[in-house]
């Protein structure tokens, strides 16, 4: 019998994280789901007969100790991230930019570094970093996530490159409009006026469940088929700044 792959989902507490984790149990994949909010991934390990491990991507030492305790990994999800505020680069808090290179790049860093060897040792193991439509194009007001997730971006550009000839894929996907819960009520510090006002207009962006399918279906490709780059949209969304509203 055929031993059960092992996916490792980051940020799987809420939102995309969580719906991926939903999604790759339903592909047969036993999911070890990591995030700081320990009560939320035990309820939905239980739901799903995964596993649950209290994490924070950026505290290096807490991810070598989960690394040496997780054992088979086949899939890693570098989910975590999400964005602060919406000032100019000019106005911009360095605080701000700095806890989102550190989840958004740091996170990413560390939980591909800790696990390249299980993951490398599966014999076909898949890094996936779910980046953004901001890892590629630059718009008004997000200088630090865009930062961010240009560097997330590089991060996969460059594995991919370094890894070639060794059994493993490096898969990046960069969602655009998504209305997940919590990502804009975080980037507008709990004002849910300005968060409802992202979205006013959008007849259907995309939900947390569409990403996830994205990211089931391109880490089931047959091993020799790498989705090195996969940009998913709603309809209504052209370009960053090209939204149809209603």
């Amino acid at each position: 019998m055929t031993e059960q792959k092992v996916a490792v989902v980051t940020g799987a507490s809420s939102g995309i994280g969580a719906a991926t984790a939903r999604r790759l149990a339903a592909e047969g994949f036993e999911v070890v789901l990591t995030a700081r909010r320990t009560e939320r991934i035990e309820e939905l390990a239980k739901e799903l007969g995964g596993r649950a491990h209290t994490l924070d991507v950026t505290d290096r030492t807490a991810v070598d100790a989960f690394a040496a305790e997780v054992g088979r990994v086949d899939v890693l999800v570098n989910n975590a991230g999400g964005a602060i505020g919406a000032e100019s680069v000019e106005a911009g808090d360095p605080a701000d930019w700095l806890a989102m290179y550190q989840v958004n790049v740091l996170g990413v860093l560390h939980m591909t570094q800790a696990l390249l060897p299980a993951l490398r040792a599966s014999g076909d193991g898949t890094v996936l970093v779910l980046s953004s439509t901001a890892a590629l194009t630059a718009y008004e007001g997000g200088g630090g996530y865009v930062a961010a997730k240009h560097a997330a971006h590089t991060i996969a550009a460059t594995l991919r490159l370094e890894l070639c000839g060794e059994p493993i894929r490096v898969i990046e996907i960069a969602p655009g409009m998504v209305k997940s819960e919590g990502f804009a009520v975080t980037r507008f510090r709990g004002d849910e006026e300005k968060a409802a006002a992202v979205y006013a207009g959008v007849a259907e962006p995309l939900t947390s469940q569409d990403v996830a399918d994205t990211v089931a279906w391109a880490v089931t490709r047959p091993s020799h088929v790498n989705i090195d780059l996969l940009v998913v949209r709603p309809r209504a969304q052209a370009a960053n700044h090209k939204v149809h509203r209603a």
